[in-house]
């Protein structure tokens, strides 16, 4: 199964999937039918410039999403959270990358002139929610006196902006509020107008929180590299990175392998790893079948203590803890 559009004000996922696949729209959800899979797709219009999508859903073939960028400029701004259970792919330019188990919580906050491609294998639960603010819209919701840089680049809706962001335990409780919401009823479109702006204020939150720098925009080629830099540095995290192995392997001098990274994370690569790390720690220990010692060698650390160290400066709480459920 396949979707492929080209980002325009007036298109319409939810209208697309159901004639490419002869399945009716009731109100504002299409069902997924038994013979292709299970769940749904809801599509609300919050205001005329401000609407969320809602993908909850398991097909039972491989689904394949392209966006092709906008063939021209235009007042709309992207605001996706991948939250999957299950591992998935995103490439761009048809280049497939794997998402590993610390990176499929995600917020991608982009311009309509970028293109990808997500790919969810059969029998994967696919979970994610789009958001699409203009930003006129956006900018009379966050009232800011002195945005930084960063946001001020997102309210000029200038080309080629990507950035991305970690899924908080705050912000994972409002998707999942928005994905069991069933709020039938004269309030509901109420509701979702609070749960989604209070999404975009802590997404917005992190953002004002980044160092101020000059924005560079970032072409479908900078992005691919970046994402490469990505899983190559998530591929085994028992050993850092080497800047001058991956600015090869994705040929960008470091500087600009460095300075971008940044831009679109948020946080240098070695911070970004770091984080990762222990992230991957807590998943492993979320799972119990590790003790910590087991963790800590699993992810390169040969000295106990500094991996409980380090775990506690990321996570708040010491790993013996975390894995006891303290």
């Amino acid at each position: 199964m396949e979707i492929e559009f080209v980002t325009s004000p007036d298109y319409n996922f939810l209208a697309h999937f159901s004639e490419k696949y002869n399945i009716p729209i009731t109100g504002d959800t299409l069902t997924i039918p038994a013979s292709l899979g299970s769940g749904s797709i809801k599509k609300i219009d919050l205001a005329p410039d401000f609407k969320l999508l809602v993908h909850d859903y398991r097909l039972k073939e491989e689904f394949i999403i392209k966006r092709r960028p906008a063939q021209s400029h235009f007042d709309l701004i992207s605001i996706i959270c991948h939250s999957n259970d299950e591992l998935v792919s995103l490439s761009t330019r048809e280049r497939q990358i794997k998402l590993a188990k610390n990176t499929e919580f995600a917020i991608q906050i982009s311009s309509t002139d970028l293109d990808s491609v997500i790919r969810f294998p059969a029998n994967t639960h696919i979970y994610f929610t789009v958001v699409g603010i203009t930003a006129r819209k956006l900018k009379s919701l966050l009232n800011l006196k002195r945005p930084n840089s960063i946001i001020q680049t997102i309210l000029d809706n200038k080309p080629g902006f990507l950035f991305y962001e970690s899924i908080s335990p705050a912000v994972q409780a409002i998707l999942r509020q928005i994905r069991n919401a069933n709020e039938d009823n004269d309030l509901g479109l109420f509701y979702y107008q609070l749960k989604v702006q209070e999404l975009v204020y802590l997404v917005f939150k992190k953002l004002l929180q980044r160092e101020s720098s000059r924005h560079n925009p970032i072409s479908r080629t900078d992005m691919d590299k970046l994402l490469q830099v990505r899983t190559a540095v998530l591929a085994d995290l028992s050993e850092p990175p080497h800047l001058q192995a991956l600015a090869k392997l994705v040929g960008l001098s470091q500087t600009k392998m460095k300075d971008l990274f940044k831009q679109v994370f948020g946080d240098s690569i070695y911070t970004y790893y770091q984080k990762a790390r222990m992230e991957e720690a807590a998943f492993l220990l979320r799972q119990g079948d590790y003790s910590v010692a087991d963790v800590g060698s699993e992810l390169g650390f040969v000295n106990l203590s500094h991996f409980s160290r380090q775990f506690e400066k990321y996570q708040g709480i010491t790993p013996k803890k975390y894995s006891s459920g303290e």
